[in-house]
């Protein structure tokens, strides 16, 4: 049979197989409408978390979690994918008007849009391109800043406690540990030499396939802060496994495989649909391209 040239390491997965959401809180579930729904143009989940104290924002396969409450700021930034860079600039300009006084921003590069949210969150969005994978819809990476020196033993963190995939490189001039989170996402944590905001409780959440695994690791060293239910566990502290020093303060919801909502499919609505300009069967728009 003829050798075909395909990148067969492309398809491995870590563990830790998916980065479901993010979770930062907002103080006004209106400008969070606004800034997330109708200005970058995701989709307000139609079925779970609909009241006025918390929102879900299915974005792909993942999702922003928006409860109501003081301001939280990652302390770094989120990477999406968006189908078309010049739709969002325009939905975006829609906003500026209402989100006048906050700390809403945005600036057209090259290949990007760098966008800050109302409260002050940095959200970069990019155009499809395949090193994300086949994403045209989604997270492909949240970078967190972290202190000086601690890219390596973040990286030891992940591979030893969750068998994840890592390795420590150089990310926009600076020392990274690279994690793989799921098809086509990771995490940065990139080493800045300027001194970090307070922690302020913002979080995560990953599905796992080893649940109870870094669970024991966690335990033994007394890191499990929520034991939440049966498919679910918290902790907040990042460690060197070798010397047991603390890294980095960052919460995860780690969630199991036979989580019922893991593989749950997520609305995705089309925001070029208007009920001016309509079309029939162009209400949804899916994640991914044909590969």
């Amino acid at each position: 049979m003829a050798k075909k040239n395909f990148d067969r390491a492309a398809e491995d997965m870590s563990s830790v197989v998916g980065l479901e959401h993010v979770n930062l809180m907002v103080p006004d579930q209106r400008l969070a409408t606004l800034f997330y729904i109708t200005g970058l143009g995701y989709t307000r989940d139609p079925y779970l978390v609909t009241g006025v104290v918390n929102m879900w924002v299915n974005m792909g396969r993942s999702q922003f979690h928006l409860p109501v409450g003081d301001a939280q700021v990652l302390r770094g930034r989120v990477g999406v994918v968006a189908p078309s860079l010049a739709e969002v600039v325009k939905s975006l300009k829609s906003v500026e008007k209402d989100l006048a006084g906050t700390k809403f921003s945005y600036k057209k590069k090259k290949d990007h849009i760098d966008v800050i949210c109302p409260w002050g969150n940095q959200i970069r969005v990019h155009q499809p391109d395949m090193k994300y994978g086949p994403i045209v819809l989604g997270i492909p990476y949240v970078m967190f800043d972290v202190p000086k020196g601690a890219a390596d033993g973040i990286a030891r963190f992940y591979a030893q406690f969750f068998g994840a995939t890592t390795e420590v490189e150089k990310f926009e001039g600076a020392t990274t540990a690279n994690v793989l989170v799921g098809y086509h996402q990771r995490f940065l944590f990139r080493e800045s030499k300027t001194p970090l905001p307070k922690y302020d409780g913002h979080h995560i959440q990953l599905y796992v396939t080893d649940f109870s695994g870094p669970y024991n690791h966690l335990l033994e060293r007394g890191l499990i802060t929520q034991e939440s239910n049966q498919h679910q566990y918290r902790f907040l502290k990042l460690v060197d496994p070798d010397s047991g020093k603390e890294l980095y303060d960052l919460e995860h919801e780690i969630r199991s495989m036979s989580h019922p909502l893991f593989g749950r499919q997520l609305i995705n609505r089309n925001p070029a649909q208007t009920n001016n300009k309509f079309a029939a069967g162009f209400d949804d728009r899916s994640w991914s391209m044909p590969v």
